[in-house]
């Protein structure tokens, strides 16, 4: 019997968004689709500030410093 061993990671490598979700993709392949109603601080953020974010660390959390938003990506896993 063969078994395969997925490897997954917690590291983000681009972000995008939609209306209402953003929609994080992993260096695994994984995306995930996060509603921006669970973060009021961006879901009232204005698109050109939605897209001034940076990564911390190697894509392991997104920081947005004109609105002080943080997100890491572990949380979003859970």
């Amino acid at each position: 019997m063969s078994f395969s061993v997925i490897t997954k990671s917690k590291h983000a490598i681009d972000i995008v968004f939609s209306d209402s979700k953003m929609i994080v993709f992993l260096e695994d392949g994984r995306e995930l689709s996060i509603p921006l109603e669970w973060f009021p601080r961006l879901r009232k953020a204005t698109n050109e500030q939605l897209n001034k974010w940076r990564f911390i660390g190697r894509g392991e959390g997104i920081h947005w410093e004109e609105i002080d938003e943080d997100i890491s990506i572990e949380n979003l896993l859970e």
